[in-house]
């Protein structure tokens, strides 16, 4: 597959199943998340991976991080917290590791980590390895950052979840550029 059908075809594969991206397949995946735009050259990025047994304890900081958000959360929410990161094999936690820097305004760094995780998906797609690109509630309760050992200057910018695509993947529908695009002045 060459890089433009990559970048015209991608589309993220939300039904998931074992198994997940192979260490050769995952080295890939990263070396593409390096090759981001980056500004100053700041790598203001970092990855977790989530697999086994560590997808249920996430799912357990999912359903504390709920508890603690909202003290009435039945156990069918619980339920569905838990069981958030079993959608897939493996889980990967993109996070901005924002640096002071003159020229790079912290908007930027979160910019170039989302360009990163978009990287991994589609070095995923290249690979046939499918992928989603989640954040909700989740990426953005403090307790979850806490429990996943983020610093202060840290944030989730979201969690990509890889494995094998438990059905064939959709064409994408097509967009028209024009209705996206416009010369200026108008």
């Amino acid at each position: 597959m060459d890089a433009l059908d990559a970048l015209l075809n991608r589309v993220s594969a939300p039904r998931l199943r074992a198994p997940g991206p192979d260490a050769a397949q995952r080295e890939l995946l990263f070396r593409a998340a390096l090759r981001a735009p980056d500004h100053a050259m700041l790598r203001p990025w970092r990855f977790l991976t989530v697999e086994g047994d560590a997808r249920e304890q996430l799912g357990e900081l999912f359903a504390q991080a709920l508890l603690a958000r909202s003290a009435d959360a039945g156990e069918e929410a619980l339920a569905k917290a838990r069981a958030m990161p079993l959608r897939a094999p493996l889980l990967v936690v993109v996070i901005a590791r924002l640096q002071e820097h003159p020229k790079v305004p912290p908007q930027e760094q979160v910019i170039a980590a989302g360009c990163a995780a978009h990287a991994i998906l589609l070095a995923a797609h290249v690979q046939g390895i499918g992928a989603v690109w989640r954040t909700g509630e989740m990426a953005y309760d403090p307790r979850v950052a806490a429990g996943l050992g983020l610093s202060a200057d840290e944030q989730i910018v979201g969690f990509l979840y890889m494995g094998t695509p438990e059905r064939e993947l959709r064409t994408p529908a097509a967009v028209q550029v024009a209705d996206f695009v416009s010369a200026w002045p108008a």
